[in-house]
């Protein structure tokens, strides 16, 4: 059986959506670092800090959902 970890490296490979999916994960955990090593944030940077956020969670949303899918599709073969 294969593991968890093992569907979402072989999709982070062969699954152009999910690769994506997942560099925006990533660019925004980036972003979230930058903006929570800062002292003070402003009115602006608060607005994204949230819409990047929320975005994350989309983002990780879909990326289960396609994992999800590739189990199903992969446990249901013949």
């Amino acid at each position: 059986m294969t593991s968890i970890e093992e569907i979402k490296q072989e999709l982070a490979r062969s699954h152009d959506e999910y690769r994506g999916l997942l560099r925006r994960h990533h660019d925004h955990e980036r972003r979230l670092a930058e903006l929570a090593s800062k002292a003070y944030l402003s009115t602006d940077e608060e607005y994204e800090e949230k819409r990047l956020k929320k975005e994350k969670l989309n983002l990780k949303d879909r990326m289960e959902e396609i994992v999800r899918e590739h189990r199903a599709r992969v446990s249901s073969a013949p």
